[in-house]
């Protein structure tokens, strides 16, 4: 695995490598590694890309900039991750190669009706700072194929508005399945933070989910919801949303609709930790 710090370093690489006609395959994360990242990396290498994985801890979409302190950090674990899995290429910048002229002098992009639902209206600003860092990372990296994890369905959606107002028609966007723990947990680096009886909980947004899934041809989606609520707030969870909506686009729904794709998504802080999960119904 080839490791690069500087922008035009890893661009002159990339360069030469596609010039001998590989493929790019790549997987934007900020590290804290997990198998729900190495799934990734696996998926672009069945696909005969060459992976390509960025770890940058962005600043710019921490809407609470404690939540940017206590961030988990393991560089050299997750190289060993990287390695182990068959990453080709690991890109490591700073803060001030992504943002040389400061995080304001960035492009921003306007993600609509995204922006004002779910995580865009609990998290003012997260999506402005996904769209800039992604955005930089595309220009930087130019994949053939970009890999996300569905565990953050509505980030996935707005890269992919990110690309279309980019004009990157022929970026090849895999929204890849959601990788769990045994309890059904969603693998999250934010998991690491939690304590152990949080951590002994945390399954139940997943039970939640499919409670949701399971319900939709015998109940109104207004009863499960509000079990959904009931169940977590007994086991000291702070629901701050559980919703259903269109999968193609995100519009929430009121009740199920069985003549649509549809999704479940739930959001809820135990202690200081949120987490966040969905279910395609």
């Amino acid at each position: 695995m080839v490791i690069f710090k500087k922008i035009n370093e890893i661009k002159s690489y990339l360069s030469l490598q596609a010039a001998k006609g590989d493929k790019i395959g790549f997987i934007p994360t900020m590290g804290a590694l997990h198998a729900g990242h190495i799934s990734l990396i696996q998926k672009a290498k069945e696909s005969n890309m060459l992976p390509v994985c960025s770890i940058f801890v962005n600043p710019t979409q921490f809407n609470d900039k404690r939540d940017l302190e206590k961030y988990p950090v393991s560089i050299d674990a997750d190289i060993e991750l990287l390695l182990n899995a068959g990453c080709g290429v690991l890109f490591l910048p700073d803060v001030e190669e992504i943002y040389p002229g400061g995080e304001s002098h960035t492009r921003t992009y306007d993600f609509g009706y995204l922006d004002t639902i779910l995580e865009g209206a609990k998290r003012p600003g997260h999506f402005k700072g996904v769209g800039q860092v992604v955005g930089r990372l595309l220009e930087i990296i130019g994949p053939n194929e970009l890999y996300l994890g569905q565990k953050d369905y509505q980030q996935c959606m707005v890269i992919r508005k990110l690309a279309a107002r980019m004009g990157l028609e022929n970026l090849n966007i895999i929204f890849c399945k959601t990788i769990r723990e045994s309890d059904g947990l969603a693998m999250s680096s934010r998991n690491r933070r939690l304590s152990e009886p949080q951590r002994a909980v945390a399954g139940l947004i997943y039970q939640c989910l499919v409670s949701i899934q399971s319900k939709q041809n015998i109940s109104d989606f207004a009863i499960v919801k509000k079990e959904c609520e009931d169940l977590l707030t007994a086991k000291g969870f702070e629901p701050d949303y559980i919703a259903i909506a269109d999968a193609r686009d995100l519009t929430l729904l009121e009740d199920y609709n069985g003549n649509i794709p549809m999704i479940a998504l739930i959001a809820a802080k135990i202690g200081e930790i949120r987490l966040i999960d969905n279910m395609l119904l």
